[in-house]
Order: structure tokens, then sequence, then C-alpha cells
């Protein structure tokens, strides 16, 4: 076996549920996978805990201010991409303050989930598809 070094990549992901639908964002053109849709969130910041860093990066991102003590942790994904390794937290977020905006150009949508899976989505993401899917079906 062949071990290779590659960068870990921390960040986190919300799914930001209102009414029964949740938040897509849509990967701004000249980033890395770009054009895909994703779970709001970003990079964990050193001495960052991923509930703050999800804390602020929705409030630079969506302009809505949560507390981190109403995020419920429902699944994670580690994948390998060419260039680095991510490890991506996935947080539930029911509550916040603030209307939902884009702030950094980027589009939005709120779909209902079982849709979901029609959106081209980064192959980190997809592996949480099925968790989240499966996490909402026995919240019902």
């Amino acid at each position: 076996m062949r071990i290779t070094e590659h960068n870990m990549l921390l960040v986190v992901a919300g799914v930001i549920i209102r009414n029964g639908k949740v938040l897509l964002s849509k990967r701004p053109e000249g980033k890395h996978l770009s054009n895909l849709w994703e779970f709001p969130g970003g990079k964990i910041k050193k001495n960052e805990t991923p509930e703050e860093a999800l804390e602020r990066e929705l409030r630079e991102e969506l302009d809505i201010c949560i507390n981190k003590e109403n995020l419920k942790p429902i699944t994670f994904t580690s994948h390998s991409y060419k260039e680095f390794h991510l490890l991506m937290p996935l947080y539930l977020c029911k509550e916040w303050n603030g209307e939902v905006r884009p702030m950094e150009g980027q589009e939005i949508k709120w779909i209902e989930p079982e849709v979901i899976t029609k959106y081209p989505m980064p192959p980190a993401d997809k592996p949480l598809i099925k968790n989240l899917l499966k996490w909402l079906e026995n919240q019902c």
C-alpha cells in the first residue's frame, strides 16, 4: 500500500431548514468546484470549533446569526481530493436571526429534501445526502 501526503482541510457545513425546505448554495465561478451546489459553510480557522466556524460562516455568507448551542450534529464526511483531504461535519440549523440573503454573490435556493439529488454537488457532499435524508425521515 502506498501512503501519500495530503493537506488536511477542515470545513463545516450546515443544513439550514425552513418550512421543510433545505437551503443550497451554488459555488461561484473561479472557485474550486465552481457551479456545484453545496450546504452553506466553510473552512474552520485555527483555534475555532466547528460550531464557531459555522456561526461565523453563516453570518458572512448569508447574513444570519445563529446560536451555536442550537446546532445539532447530523453526520460527517471524509473525502480525498487530489490536492487535499477534506473532513467536514454537517450540522442541522433550524433557528436563526435575520433574513437569509446571499452576501458573496452566490446563488441560493430553498428545495424540497427529496429532490436534492437532482442538484450537482461536490463528491465529498454526496455521502452526506443519504445520511441527511435518512435522518430527516426519522424525525417525522
